[in-house]
């Protein structure tokens, strides 16, 4: 599950997924549950006529004849969306159906290391400095009260159990074995996948919801974490 990213620069935006942004008013933040971020989408006339499209929308799916644009339990979080239940679950299947996928831009993305016994953040970066490419769902949202349309869109999320980088992150549940922890990951995307996420059929958007593949990403985020360890067994 990832509850902190930072939205790509916009000259970035730009340059590595030639987007056309949608007003002028795009700031690099960092982005959290139910803050206002950015998705890109196939342009009205598709891809191949079109390119993307850069729109800012609400991180945390707005569910369909919802009241409100936040839930109304705290507890109760829409920024990422299980990819086992995208096709069950009220908030996420309409979307889903309708193959309503796009992409989130990021910079980094934050997940929690708790193998020293406390909580270390690790800000997860491409190895080739680029931007992340996040699969996710896009819906819009009519408010009752305004009348006024409200995107809003969630990461797609997958198992990561086994991953020799990404099966380090967040808590373990002492209960569980190691091998059935359902560790959870963003679901990235190479350049040469993009088509066929946005535009593709259901089974070939399927076939691209695995974890970033280990030589994808920035292995310097480990650091912090191995010294310590190394440090600790060093003492014992």
């Amino acid at each position: 599950m990832c509850n902190l990213y930072q939205m790509t620069p916009k000259d970035d935006l730009e340059r590595h997924f030639r987007a056309r942004l949608r007003g002028e008013d795009h700031r690099a933040v960092a982005v959290g549950p139910f803050g206002w971020g950015a998705f890109l989408r196939p342009g009205p006339m598709g891809l191949a006529a079109d390119g993307l499209e850069c729109l800012a929308g609400q991180w945390g799916m707005i569910a369909p004849g919802s009241r409100t644009r936040r839930p109304q339990s705290r507890a109760i979080l829409t920024n990422n969306a299980r990819a086992e239940t995208l096709a069950e679950k009220w908030t996420y299947r309409e979307a889903w159906a309708r193959g309503r996928r796009c992409l989130i831009p990021a910079a980094w993305y934050q997940e929690p290391n708790w193998e020293t016994g406390r909580n270390i953040w690790w800000q997860l970066r491409r190895a080739d400095g680029a931007p992340w490419a996040l699969a996710g769902l896009w819906s819009e949202w009519t408010d009752p009260h305004t009348g006024g349309c409200v995107p809003s869109y969630t990461l797609i999320t997958c198992n990561c159990d086994g991953h020799a980088l990404l099966g380090r992150l967040h808590k373990p549940d002492p209960k569980l074995p190691p091998d059935a922890q359902d560790k959870r990951s963003v679901v990235a995307l190479e350049p040469a996948d993009w088509a066929h996420w946005l535009e593709g059929s259901e089974a070939q958007a399927r076939t691209l919801i695995r974890p970033p593949a280990l030589e994808v990403i920035d292995a310097s985020v480990t650091r912090q974490t191995d010294q310590l360890l190394a440090q600790r067994l060093q003492a014992w």
